[in-house]
């Protein structure tokens, strides 16, 4: 994996090695991050991804040692030493080293890593495959959920874990009442009778950047795009079934629980707008 990084002013071509076990990210996980794209030379939604690390960094009682334009410039720089061509994953983060007392993070003791690394684009082709999970998403006051943090990762591991144990390619996680949150690893959308739905912002999961994009340009193009409550007798019953998230932007369900489903002409157009419109911000980028 082709990569660099940038840590405390300096650009490296390797990792750098960062923690020791007694360094309270190690130990107390006070880690968060975001996760942005480049696609050969489009960085879609860029300022908006730093922003949320830096908001992240606060919900997470860190002190973020750069502000969002900073990190903004510093992706940008590394997307170009990258090259033109490159499909790449670029991931901002910040951690502490110390604690006040036992649990609670020092803020002053914040600092901030970047990586920009070679992430292909997924194949959505094929589409995947998916099963609701028994493991549920936290409430605001069982976990920082308002936060990017690395903490609220291993549950998401399990919930996929767990759906490939049973021979599917990802996990529905449902909130605490046992309402749709989102998949393990990206948030969900199902269209039915031609309305496209999507669980609405509770707190209980990251309700995603590229979610919030794909909402707004499925209502400009004239289709109903609804934020609500989604049961998993609703899942069930959907006419199409897709993911929103940074990693892939929007992908195909095509097989829940063993029903195939199709991928339809709703999830198509969303992928399409939302290629469409990246595209498009190429523009204002060169102008910027």
């Amino acid at each position: 994996m082709a990569g660099i990084f940038w840590h405390d002013g300096k650009w490296l071509t390797e990792e750098p090695k960062l923690l020791g076990p007694m360094d309270h990210a190690f130990w107390l996980g006070s880690i968060l991050f975001d996760g942005a794209r480049a696609i050969r030379g489009l960085v879609p939604d860029l300022d908006l991804h730093c922003q949320r690390v830096v908001a992240s960094a606060h919900a997470m009682m860190m002190q973020p040692s750069l502000s969002a334009p900073q990190i903004e410039e510093l992706c940008r720089e590394g997307v170009r030493r990258m090259g033109p061509e490159a499909e790449l994953y670029i991931r901002p983060m910040f951690f502490t080293r110390s604690g006040l007392g036992v649990t609670l993070p020092d803020p002053k003791s914040t600092e901030f890593v970047l990586s920009i690394y070679d992430a292909p684009m997924p194949d959505v082709s094929k589409g995947f495959s998916a099963a609701l999970s028994p493991f549920r998403r936290p409430a605001p006051d069982m976990a920082p959920t308002n936060a990017k943090a690395s903490c609220l990762y291993p549950n998401s591991g399990r919930a996929a874990a767990w759906a490939r144990e049973q021979g599917y390619d990802n996990a529905v996680v449902c909130d605490p009442i046992g309402n749709i949150a989102e998949f393990a690893t990206s948030n969900i959308m199902i269209a039915k009778d031609g309305v496209v739905m999507t669980p609405a912002a509770n707190g209980t999961f990251l309700a995603g950047i590229t979610r919030a994009r794909v909402l707004g340009l499925l209502r400009g193009a004239g289709i109903e795009a609804r934020e609500c409550t989604i049961t998993p007798a609703m899942l069930r019953e959907a006419d199409e079934i897709f993911a929103t998230g940074n990693y892939g932007k929007v992908q195909y369900c095509t097989n829940f629980e063993g029903r195939t489903l199709p991928i339809g002409p709703l999830a198509q157009k969303a992928r399409q707008l939302y290629f469409d419109w990246a595209e498009a911000s190429r523009i204002l980028d060169k102008a910027a």
